[in-house]
């Protein structure tokens, strides 16, 4: 079986690792967008510094194992594990990698991480039936998807107000000055914790492929060489940016001070964080809109361009069954051969 399945597991690793350099160019704009947009960092420095930040994720891991509960959801969580063939993992990429290049050539934020989940759904679906879904996994999953940006709207906005109050008899130069060191601080946070998170995804999605081939057995355990790989490949992908969906985070949703693009990030920090240690599958793009959002209607309802929010919405809403259909559709092809 080994044999046989050799060169179909390493195409298809292949095709995860460049589903996670996908992810780390079209989710660039997460964790630097606000750095970008308030001028804070040049585009060149910022990317450089999210990449690193996103690789460092990895030292994290190597200090608390525990923090790979999110691989375990994406490869054992949504579909059976005993019921995932080379054939549903190629759907699910494919299909995840479709919707991220449409919405990254039309500047649009739109979730990597669900584009995954719904390729996963849609090729273990047409492989299986319904009865292979893991409910459990799926369901804490959608309802992050709604959680996520609304919680992390009304942290950003709580941390805005808080310190505001707490810089009240500051002098403007002396907050903006301390404002400046503490979004540096929040921005590098959150590229940690996007590493963190989307990383785990495609190491999930490449562990489930190792034991559905038969090079793994026994307990659900993400290998070294695939954990560090995986990280170094979202950190190269992250370091080729991705400025259209920049553009959209950092300035049209709302115009950001040095003062919201903390708040935005450290909201953002914690709500991954906080996924991450609970197993969620979040995602990192829902969470920062919800919080620059958060951030923007701290200051007034008005700061934030409605129009630009909604879109970024239905975008969302979409992300799911777009990416399962095309999932199931390239797994319907793999039959063929």
């Amino acid at each position: 079986m080994h044999d046989l399945a050799f060169p179909l597991l390493v195409g298809l690793i292949a095709v995860a690792f460049a589903f996670d350099f996908l992810n780390g160019l079209h989710d660039a704009a997460n964790s630097i967008a606000t750095v970008v947009s308030t001028r804070l960092l040049k585009p060149v420095h910022a990317v450089l510094f999210a990449g690193v930040f996103n690789f460092a994720a990895y030292f994290l891991t190597i200090a608390f194992p525990s923090l790979h509960k999110v691989a375990e959801t994406i490869g054992q969580g949504l579909i059976d594990k005993n019921l995932v063939t080379p054939g549903v993992v190629f759907g699910a990429l494919i299909g995840a990698m479709f919707w991220n290049v449409v919405t990254w050539l039309k500047g649009i934020p739109s979730s990597s991480s669900h584009a995954l989940v719904g390729g996963i759904i849609g090729a273990g679906v047409a492989h299986a039936g319904v009865a292979g879904i893991q409910w459990t996994g799926l369901n804490k999953t959608l309802i992050a998807i709604v959680l996520s940006p609304v919680l992390g709207m009304i942290l950003s906005m709580l941390i805005m107000l808080v310190t505001s109050w707490m810089f009240a008899r500051t002098s403007n130069r002396a907050a903006e000055k301390s404002f400046r060191v503490l979004h540096i601080i929040s921005s590098g946070t959150y590229s940690l914790s996007h590493g963190l998170n989307d990383a785990q995804k495609t190491m999930g999605i490449i562990t489930v492929l190792l034991f559905s081939t038969g090079y793994l057995h026994g307990k659900f355990e993400v290998p070294h060489w695939v954990a560090i790989s995986c990280y170094i490949a979202m950190g190269l992908g992250t370091l080729t940016g991705g400025w259209k969906i920049i553009e959209t985070m950092g300035s049209r949703i709302t115009k950001l001070s040095q003062h919201q693009g903390f708040s935005a990030s450290a909201g953002g920090t914690i709500m991954v964080f906080t996924a991450s240690l609970l197993g969620i599958p979040v995602s990192t793009t829902h969470t920062i809109t919800g919080c620059v959002i958060g951030a923007g209607v701290a200051k007034r309802a008005s700061a934030v361009r409605w129009g630009v929010a909604s879109d970024v919405v239905v975008a969302w809403i979409v992300t799911i069954p777009a990416s399962a259909a095309v999932g199931a559709l390239f797994y319907s092809l793999t039959l063929l051969f």
